[in-house]
């Protein structure tokens, strides 16, 4: 796992049995990764450094950049000094749409999201789901017993994030990990693309929160069913429900919660 993981000197403070000591514990990475498209410094993401091309094209993807991975002239990732930069080289369009919102986030405060315009820009239509999948319950419990056994990184560090696609029966076809639950789907998006398999023939099984940015990143992926180990939040419910996505939550080895499918995908 080089570049992922650092071995830091700790002291276990006991609570119960008094029994502390000095440790060696196994930390993620976590590091500046500087994106630039087109020449233009376009975002600056706190990433653990793996996988980055496969994080480059699903961040441009996802970002609406791009539409196929065919559509980037080039990708160069090299490591400098305090982190990594991660350079894109697109068509015209995409070019210009990256060009006018780095001119945007100029006038924007470090709050994130300013103004009207950006509200309508995180609210805007998400393309709706086209294909469909058909699994049940028992693929969906089979998929989470065994990402634990995927999540190299997770397992070692217990401070990261895995994002799976997984086939209908449950099988899990490809993870990444990641500090960041978003950059581990870009990550997984990336491979995917990256591979020629397309996100509509499975399902994404996610060990994170699940906010409206992951449904909106599944949607524009084509997949047509998120499942996530965690509670989503209320946009990512209204978001999901707009674009015809199967969302599934709180999975645990019990029980999960249908939170919708409006196709009845899930039997």
């Amino acid at each position: 796992m080089t570049n992922q993981t650092l071995n830091v000197s700790v002291r276990r403070l006991a609570f119960t049995d008094r029994n502390d000591g000095d440790l060696i514990r196994v930390v993620p990475v976590e590091t500046p990764v500087a994106i630039e498209v087109c020449g233009i410094g376009y975002a600056v993401m706190m990433a653990t450094p793996s996988d980055l091309r496969d994080y480059a094209v699903g961040f441009a993807l996802s970002e609406g950049l791009i539409r196929h991975v065919k559509d980037l002239s080039d990708i160069v990732v090299h490591e400098t000094e305090g982190g990594w930069i991660i350079r894109l080289t697109l068509p015209g369009e995409g070019a210009a749409i990256a060009l006018e919102r780095a001119r945007r986030r100029v006038s924007e405060s470090s709050c994130g999201l300013c103004g009207l315009e950006n509200i309508q820009q995180v609210l805007r239509p998400l393309p709706p789901i086209r294909k469909r999948i058909a699994t049940n319950r028992e693929a969906i419990a089979r998929a989470l017993d065994a990402l634990q056994h995927h999540q190299l990184l997770g397992r070692s560090t217990g401070g990261t994030h895995a994002a799976a696609f997984c086939r209908p029966d449950g099988s899990i076809l490809c993870v990444r990990e990641d500090v960041g639950r978003h950059n581990a789907l870009d990550k997984l998006i990336g491979a995917l693309a990256l591979s020629d398999v397309p996100a509509s023939g499975g399902f994404l099984l996610l060990s994170a929160r699940c906010s409206y940015e992951l449904v909106e990143k599944a949607a524009r992926a084509g997949c047509p069913m998120l499942v996530t180990i965690s509670a989503p939040t209320s946009l990512a419910v209204e978001r999901a429900e707009q674009a015809g996505l199967t969302l599934v939550a709180l999975a645990r080895p019990d029980s999960a919660l249908i939170v919708c499918d409006v196709h009845g995908s899930i039997s």
